[in-house]
């Protein structure tokens, strides 16, 4: 009777243990090289993840990208080492029978541990932030056409990203699956102009947030797609090169022409909270308490594939 208890107890005990946690069955990462003009030229560069076809196949991507896709975090959601950010890697990845692509997030959390000794904490702090509001006057936004129709401008690839420079030299127009286009172009003040055909506020407020001096966060409410416009200053693109890893001196000179290289700001007027302010939405500042994760260990290179 002892015996079978126990073994009762044993198999409810068996039965309750958490599954352990899904690993990719191989995968290869090597040092990435930037995309040369002749794959710019030609319009296919890899960059970014996708999942087909069982496998993750991810180009050009950071290590502070490959841990912000692990734990689904945004970009002022990790700490850790400035040189997460430069060092770009490609990862080649094949999954388990029956794996899903939502179990590809903890994959990588396993992948980077593994290979690169990745240790995490999680921490909750009051932060200053920027609520993304819609303005008194309500949104001026104009919601986006149905991705057949978005997709007619250059269709990439499934999976790729599309890059087709504009005939001046002066822009392009980058497509990507199920992410519509964007199209740049520079102007002969050194300002840049991002025409975005397809962008949800939460989309929206972790792209400006790069441009600022503190985490942008979405409180709209509003939750379709749409078409957005940005203007942005030379000195906003030289903060978010510098962020990104380019080695950009800071100063006053930095962002040419005697501009001062700061972040854009609400008493300053900057170019972002103007366009910001064009489409009927508002940027204010508050207090929010943030999760974070910080990044305890972390090794520049992995370990042999």
């Amino acid at each position: 009777m002892y015996k079978f208890c126990a073994l009762l107890l044993a198999g409810v005990a068996w039965a309750q243990a958490p599954a352990a946690a899904p690993v990719f069955e191989v995968a290869t990462i090597k040092p990435a090289e930037a995309p040369n003009m002749a794959q710019i030229s030609a319009g296919k560069i890899h960059i970014g993840m996708k999942i087909e076809a069982g496998r993750v196949d991810a180009g050009f991507m950071s290590l502070g990208d490959l841990i912000r896709a692990a734990y689904k975090l945004k970009s002022y959601q990790l700490t850790g080492p400035d040189w997460m950010n430069s060092q770009r890697f490609d990862v080649l990845a094949k999954m388990p029978e029956g794996a899903t692509k939502e179990q590809v997030p903890d994959m990588l959390k396993s992948l980077l541990a593994e290979r690169f000794k990745l240790t995490v904490h999680k921490e909750s702090k009051e932060h200053s932030i920027y609520a993304l509001i819609v303005g008194k006057g309500g949104s001026k936004l104009k919601e986006s056409p149905p991705d057949a129709v978005v997709a007619a401008d250059a269709p990439p690839a499934a999976g790729t990203m599309s890059i087709r420079q504009n005939g001046d030299g002066r822009g392009a127009t980058i497509s990507t699956p199920g992410d519509g286009t964007v199209k740049t172009s520079m102007g002969a003040d050194g300002n840049m102009h991002l025409e975005m055909s397809k962008m949800d506020m939460a989309k929206f407020a972790e792209t400006i947030s790069r441009f600022v001096d503190r985490p942008v966060i979405d409180e709209t409410g509003l939750t379709g797609n749409y078409q957005v416009v940005l203007d942005l200053s030379m000195a906003d693109m030289m903060r978010v090169a510098r962020v990104a890893g380019a080695a950009i001196p800071a100063g006053p000179m930095a962002a040419g022409g005697g501009a001062a290289d700061t972040a854009s700001d609400p008493g300053g007027g900057g170019s972002v909270f103007t366009a910001v302010q064009a489409m009927g939405l508002k940027l204010e500042p508050r207090k929010e308490t943030i999760d974070t994760f910080v990044v305890d260990h972390l090794e520049k290179t992995p370990t042999d594939n």
